[in-house]
């Protein structure tokens, strides 16, 4: 019964490789296969990373940076993050778009909050509304605009 075919069979090489990667997460690893058209549940792949990958050796490197520090060293002005915390966020950067975007939104509105340019934040909030790649970002500005007229005296 073990070497029946099941759905999974065409999911495994790429299960195997993303263990490999260092992705052990079994929940954001079907997430991936969904997205690639496997159509079963995740108990099938939670089934599979606990009998066949755990406990698999996996490539030892850096471990990647906590999500509080990208968050820090994106909060923080480029001028005044040490040089070594800009090397990790550009190696950051260069591996998620999505991020890439959201650093320059953030930044942006950093700039216009800072500098009082409250002017600028109707153009902001519209431009951000359209990104829909970044729900979270797009929500934002609309909760933004909602309370625009509260926002731009503050």
């Amino acid at each position: 019964m073990a070497n029946r075919a099941t759905r999974l069979d065409d999911y495994k090489p790429y299960l195997n490789q993303r263990w490999q990667e260092g992705c052990t997460n079994a929940w954001k690893l079907w997430e991936e296969i969904k997205e690639q058209g496997y159509p079963r549940g995740y108990a099938g792949v939670r089934d599979y990373v606990s009998r066949n990958l755990r406990g698999k050796p996996q490539p030892i490197g850096p471990r990647p940076p906590s999500a509080r520090a990208v968050t820090r060293w994106i909060l923080t002005h480029s001028d005044a993050l040490p040089e070594g915390d800009r090397i990790q966020l550009k190696a950051v950067l260069a591996n998620c778009p999505e991020l890439t975007v959201l650093v320059d939104y953030v930044r942006s509105f950093a700039h216009i909050v800072t500098e009082l340019q409250g002017d600028r934040l109707p153009e902001w909030i519209a431009s951000a509304r359209t990104t829909t790649d970044l729900p979270s970002l797009s929500r934002f500005a609309q909760h933004l605009e909602r309370d625009l007229d509260a926002v731009m005296p503050a």
